[in-house]
């Protein structure tokens, strides 16, 4: 079989945000026929060397080559088949913190870019994370200097909470939005950046879980999760189907 390159090499040197390269890399190979070949270019940078070889075998891409080049990384990825991840992330996002959203949201980005339904629940004043115009803060004596934060992990390509978001439903994450959260702190239905999610509450985030778990009477592993950092607290619950939760047993 003849390997296609794609015309124009994907050039995302100057950032080390490897959900950042991915998603962008995503986007290219979803508009090419399988068995072409795309071209990305990046920092030398171990953990993008790592982490887009690993994205890759995930899906079902194959990592042709990749070569330190004058001014980084370059690698040659094939467009595999499609490969079925029956993985489900599940993950409550309680904190509307600058620092504490990046890997809540980091790690629900990956999951969705490595193929696995992911569900967010939002709640208590991380439901101002979905009002438009919002900017995430840091906490405590840090707060006054916000701004700069925000500024310095833009320039690391670090894309804003928000912009996350749409990202993650354009990958099919499945938002839902905590009803008395949005009384509470004052955020009306009509500010939401989304007009369409769901506001509920926890049973019907739960039967939404439900939907990532496998009816299956069979023995079930699940991996709890949680971010230290945060003392609101984010929690993901990862299930994997019995299939799945056999071969890791």
């Amino acid at each position: 079989m003849t390997t296609l390159v794609a015309r124009e090499p994907m050039d995302r040197c100057e950032t080390t945000i490897t959900t950042f390269v991915v998603f962008d890399a995503a986007s290219a190979l979803g508009q090419m026929h399988e068995g072409e070949t795309l071209e990305l270019l990046t920092d030398d940078y171990e953990p993008l060397r790592r982490d887009v070889a690993a994205w890759c075998e995930a899906v079902g891409h194959r990592v042709r080559s990749c070569e330190t080049v004058p001014g980084g990384l370059r690698f040659q990825i094939e467009k595999g088949p499609a490969k079925a991840n029956e993985a489900r992330l599940a993950v409550v996002i309680s904190s509307d913190g600058l620092e504490e959203l990046l890997s809540s949201l980091g790690f629900a980005l990956a999951a969705a870019l490595n193929g696995m339904a992911v569900y967010l629940y939002v709640q208590g004043p991380a439901v101002r994370v979905l009002r438009r115009g919002f900017r995430p803060k840091l906490r405590g004596w840090q707060r006054p200097f916000s701004r700069f934060a925000a500024a310095g992990l833009s320039r690391a390509s670090h894309v804003s909470a928000q912009d996350k978001l749409r990202q993650l439903r354009a990958l099919g994450a499945e938002i839902y939005v905590c009803g008395p959260s949005m009384q509470h702190f004052r955020v009306k239905p009509e500010d939401l950046i989304f007009p369409d999610l769901p506001v509920v509450e926890y049973f019907s985030f739960m039967a939404a879980m439900q939907r990532a778990v496998s009816t299956s009477t069979r023995e079930r592993r699940s991996a709890t999760l949680s971010d230290p950092s945060s003392s609101a607290g984010h929690e993901c619950l990862l299930r994997h189907p019995p299939a799945a939760a056999a071969r890791n047993a």
